[in-house]
């Protein structure tokens, strides 16, 4: 039995890299893991199975107030998954709702958290949820941005992007270790090896270099061409769709752009992402 170690982000910013990239250097192989093996490593926090023995009736059919009575159950339950610590994928903010904590504190060792400019993110979201930048701008900044439930997976609490990214970082914690997602392409050696010192991990150089280049945009790319991903939303013709930062300038116009650092304009000169101006 482990404690919960948070891999959290707002949707389309990073996890499924940071992820991989901890599959591939816990493993440590030479060929990359499988991505539809992630999974194997690293849990859901929303996902259906570990909550279903805590709700008599059908999960699917709860209600919010239902939901939130077994989340920190179906979390303690996840400390079983593996002997040691337990990775886990949660896109919720971090906070309470209905009385009741997002993450289960009394089993969770600590968090790693990616933010990536908004602006990128509101650009990747029209591919994923299948909608246009205006409608993702106008998601970014809604506090009550919920998904729905399924018959895989509870519902997650999103919130705006700036509520998101506050909740996480706004107080220094030696149990958490914030990633900026351009700092991870700018420069993937140094920002990794910050993760596995976070971790208590010791990899040679050899070993740390590998992982990184067994999660490189272009191998998960390449692997999901071949074999297609399963967590591939049904709008979109690829999850690995670019990887890049700055798509933004050429897609977005001056309005959409305002309207996001109108609303988002504190968290985005925290993280450097204010529009021609650099990150402190």
């Amino acid at each position: 039995m482990g404690a919960l170690m948070w891999l959290a982000s707002y949707p389309k910013s990073g996890n499924t890299w940071m992820r991989s990239f901890l599959h591939n250097l816990l493993r440590g192989s030479d060929e990359p893991v499988a991505i539809n093996d992630l999974d194997h490593f690293c849990l859901g926090e929303s996902d259906s199975k570990w909550y279903t023995r805590h709700f008599e009736g059908v999960l699917k059919e709860a209600g919010e107030e239902e939901v939130a009575r077994i989340r920190p159950k179906g979390q303690r339950d996840m400390t079983r998954a593996f002997p040691d610590t337990v990775f886990v994928k949660t896109h919720n903010f971090l906070g309470e709702k209905h009385e009741t904590a997002l993450h289960n504190m009394d089993v969770t060792a600590g968090a790693i958290y990616i933010v990536r400019n908004p602006l990128d993110v509101a650009l990747s979201m029209t591919h994923h949820f299948g909608t246009d930048i205006d409608a993702a701008i106008d998601r970014l900044g809604q506090e009550g941005a919920i998904t729905d439930m399924s018959d895989t997976h509870i519902m997650e609490y999103h919130a705006s992007w700036s509520t998101h990214v506050s909740s996480w970082t706004a107080r220094e914690n030696r149990g958490l270790l914030v990633m900026r997602y351009e700092d991870m392409l700018a420069k993937p050696r140094r920002e990794f090896r910050r993760v596995s010192d976070f971790l208590g991990l010791k990899p040679s150089r050899d070993r740390l270099d590998r992982a990184i280049r067994n999660s490189s945009f272009k191998t998960l790319q390449s692997q999901e061409r071949r074999k297609d991903f399963k967590e591939r939303s049904e709008y979109s013709k690829a999850f690995f769709r670019a990887g890049k930062e700055g798509q933004w300038k050429g897609i977005l116009d001056s309005d959409q752009v305002a309207r996001v650092v109108e609303r988002h304009g504190e968290q985005m000169a925290r993280f450097g992402y204010l529009p021609g101006k650099k990150k402190k």
